[in-house]
């Protein structure tokens, strides 16, 4: 049913052609709205592939979540070209070169977030860099709203990409942190019940498996407004109690 449900949507994709758009996986995506997003040399947190949850990865993930599905475009060097979606399959599936995958239910991926403590649904994508000393170029990098035919995050810094060098060769030692991303709810872009695919483009891939994991980034609890009004409550309450002292202190003394 899932795949059904996919298929469908993206058959209606096909059938519109915006007048602002990118074409991936034959499909025409919207870029109006588009939030753009940076490459920045920071380590990621995490030992990848060990213990975060993967989108796009050229090798197993040991400790994947069983219900967190992800590509496995199984690279043990002899890619030179990589153009991946993501796919929502357990244990990893290969949708093939440039082919879509399945969705993520964007609440899933929002109950996530929420569950590492990024309250705000804000996240960062990490990559994982092997190469044989010499550059790979990171060519795009798409968050895709399936549903409304949207490309709600991109990185595309035409011509020429971005050059991705290792700063920690080696399966399971992030380079780079791409970001940042958000799944609020709140706005045209994004609604409850939305399927989101991830895409990623490389180019002059020359050793192992590079992969693109998720990096979500926890914020500090906000009480709710209940939890709000009980504190203004109590600090009246306080203040009230104060002022009710001072006074009978100034009537005792006069």
């Amino acid at each position: 049913m899932r795949l059904l449900l996919a298929t469908t949507a993206l058959l209606g994709l096909l059938a519109a052609t915006p007048a602002n758009a990118v074409v991936l996986g034959g499909v025409d995506w919207n870029t109006d709205n588009t939030q753009i997003l940076q490459v920045t040399p920071v380590v990621p947190g995490g030992n990848q592939p060990t213990n975060v949850q993967c989108i796009i990865c050229g090798d197993n993930q040991p400790q994947q979540q069983l219900d967190f599905g992800y590509t496995n475009f199984k690279n043990n060097g002899g890619l030179s070209d990589i153009a991946y979606f993501s796919t929502n399959v357990s244990k990893g599936g290969n949708p093939g070169f440039d082919t879509l995958g399945i969705p993520y239910s964007g609440d899933f991926l929002r109950a996530y977030l929420l569950a590492t403590g990024a309250t705000t649904f804000s996240f960062n994508v990490g990559i994982d860099v092997n190469d044989t000393n010499t550059p790979q170029t990171l060519e795009s990098f798409y968050m895709l709203n399936v549903t409304q035919g949207l490309v709600l995050a991109a990185f595309s810094p035409e011509p020429g990409g971005y050059l991705l060098t290792n700063a920690n060769n080696g399966t399971g030692f992030p380079d780079y942190t791409l970001g940042t991303f958000t799944l609020a709810l709140g706005t045209p872009q994004f609604n409850a019940g939305d399927q989101i695919l991830f895409f990623a483009r490389m180019s002059g891939a020359n050793d192992g498996p590079d992969s693109f994991f998720l990096n979500p980034t926890p914020q500090a609890a906000v009480p709710e407004l209940s939890t709000w009004m009980m504190m203004i409550v109590g600090f009246l309450g306080l203040g009230g109690l104060a002022m009710r002292k001072r006074e009978g202190a100034a009537f005792r003394i006069a």
